[in-house]
């Protein structure tokens, strides 16, 4: 267990779940008849989520192994993939979902993790802390997007890295497999990419990368697995202050105003807000020993739409890629950034000529206030916009794409001197609009945060949260919500804390001839409530 809140270490973060369920923990056994303990024992339920399983064809499936090993140490896992056979021809198949399913007991640290294939980042993890008498979990993710990386034999490297020795005894064991289900009989619109470009491998931050992109290509995005980690302040990213501020965290100027970029040839192309994302020993391990944080064991990454740099791009020449997260001090770790770049090509033309047309890009506003007193506080506010368009003469005419994205950050945060007492809020906006021919495409996304923390004089650490991961796009509308209300006495071995935490996850989907809502409870560690709407 990592120690919470007071003063520099407390794990934390929110975030996204973003289009249509793209994964699910194990499901959720309906709530059992077990009595509720007055407090957390050696044992408690696997974990769980609200989340709706991955929908699959009803075809023929075909499953291979990935991975399968026993993370104690920073020892990566190497091997060799090789496509099935049976299930139709190579790339050919209409979904692909990869499972990883892991087992851990006794104690132990989360730990961030990840696997790539053919050096492409296909999932990025982390894992829940175990109870004495350990836990089992499982996570799926719809990886039908990298169709084309898997339709060839392929190295695979993944790497959870662990410590284990007499305090922290926790081995991950873990399994990773692959299901390809062959191609139904109707006709079906594959929207795969045809290249999967591995700017970075593993946890680096992507700078400096070279980009070579087919000729023809007409439509390009950039997917970066985005984390703040490794158990400083910027896996608080959002709780950092200014350096006149007197905080256990603090950051540079901008304060914990955070943005990651994506730049071609040193001009930025992209932008988005970051997820804040929170592992299992944020705040209180106590608050997600059952329900994770929604997408702590799948962190999805960010796209950034390209298309209006595809006729740059498409020049036969290399290109300079840099991811960058703004507002980190200089000099100063915690981020990785790794990169695939996602390209579409024309299948009747070998050429796609095209330019950039227009460009408007100005630095982020960003505004901190802070007053001190017997409460200091901290006030953050945040803008930034980017609008750039370009066409591309591809086989079916002239095309021209306008992406237009806006991302606005507000964070509240109040604390007494001795962070006895610490509550923040925050919200993040980052709204997208991409015009392609007059065809609109729209996606919102509003990630929030609320946690209040107050150490007693009994050193009872009491922490409430509230975490919200809200996404739109056209008539599909996902709201995911977290409750967490978890104590428990600080500096004690883990037999004399006296845990108790109640906690619930409410997830509602809606799209045109879809309706899901899902809501789930536990009490010290018993899931006591599993409830389906719709």
């Amino acid at each position: 267990m990592r120690r919470p809140l007071p003063p520099s270490l407390r794990r934390t973060a929110a975030l996204l779940t973003a289009a249509l369920a793209s994964f699910a923990l194990a499901a959720g056994t309906a709530a059992a008849d077990t009595p509720v303990p007055v407090e957390f024992g050696t044992d408690y339920h696997d974990p769980v989520t609200a989340a709706p399983p991955i929908s699959t064809p009803h075809t023929k499936a075909c499953s291979v192994t990935v991975a399968q090993a026993q993370f104690k140490d920073f020892t990566p896992y190497t091997g060799t993939y090789t496509p099935p056979t049976g299930c139709g021809a190579p790339g050919r198949w209409s979904k692909v979902v990869l499972r990883m399913d892991g087992n851990v007991k006794g104690r132990q640290y989360d730990r961030l993790g990840y696997l790539d294939i053919g050096g492409v980042q296909v999932f990025r993890t982390s894992t829940p802390e175990p109870s004495q008498d350990g836990i089992n979990w499982s996570v799926q993710k719809d990886v039908t997007e990298y169709k084309k990386t898997l339709s060839s034999a392929q190295s695979v490297d993944m790497l959870i890295g662990n410590v284990v020795n007499d305090t922290y005894t926790g081995i991950l064991d873990v399994k990773v497999t692959l299901t390809f289900y062959a191609p139904e009989h109707k006709n079906t619109t594959t929207t795969a990419p045809d290249q999967v470009i591995p700017l970075s491998d593993g946890d680096s931050v992507t700078t400096g990368a070279s980009l070579t992109v087919p000729r023809n290509s007409e439509r390009v995005l950039a997917e970066v697995y985005a984390t703040g980690s490794g158990g400083g302040c910027e896996e608080f990213w959002y709780s950092a202050t200014t350096p006149s501020a007197s905080y256990s965290c603090q950051g540079g100027d901008d304060g914990p105003y955070r943005e990651v970029q994506v730049s071609v040839d040193g001009k930025v192309a992209g932008i988005a807000s970051p997820y804040p994302n929170v592992w299992t020993g944020g705040w209180s391990p106590y608050l997600w020993s059952v329900i994770p944080s929604p997408t702590a064991f799948d962190v999805r990454p960010l796209t950034f739409d390209l298309t209006p740099f595809a006729g740059l791009l498409n020049d036969g020449k290399a290109h300079t890629v840099d991811v960058k997260v703004l507002g980190v001090p200089a000099g100063q770790t915690g981020w990785s950034a790794p990169t695939n770049v996602l390209v579409w090509q024309d299948a009747h033309k070998s050429v796609v000529t095209g330019a950039v047309t227009s460009y408007r890009k100005a630095d982020p506003a960003v505004d901190n206030t802070y007053t001190d007193g017997s409460l200091r506080h901290l006030v953050t506010s945040g803008k930034d916009h980017l609008k750039v368009s370009g066409y591309l003469n591809t086989s079916h005419g002239r095309v021209t794409t306008t992406v237009e994205r806006t991302l606005t950050t507000a964070i509240d945060h109040q604390w007494t001197p001795d962070e006895n007492t610490d509550d923040q809020t925050g919200t993040w906006t980052d709204h997208q609009l991409v015009t392609s021919n007059g065809h609109l495409s729209r996606t919102d996304r509003t990630y929030t945060l609320d946690g209040r923390a107050t150490i007693d004089s009994a050193n009872r650490l009491r922490v409430v949260m509230s975490v919200g991961d809200h996404a739109r796009s056209g008539a599909t509308r996902i709201d995911d919500t977290y409750h967490g209300d978890a104590t428990f006495t600080l500096g004690v071995a883990r037999e004399e804390r006296h845990a108790v935490a109640t906690t619930s996850e409410r997830y509602r989907l809606r799209a045109p001839g879809t309706c899901y809502d899902h809501t789930l409870g536990t009490e010290q560690g018993v899931l006591t409530k599993d409830v389906r709407g719709c």
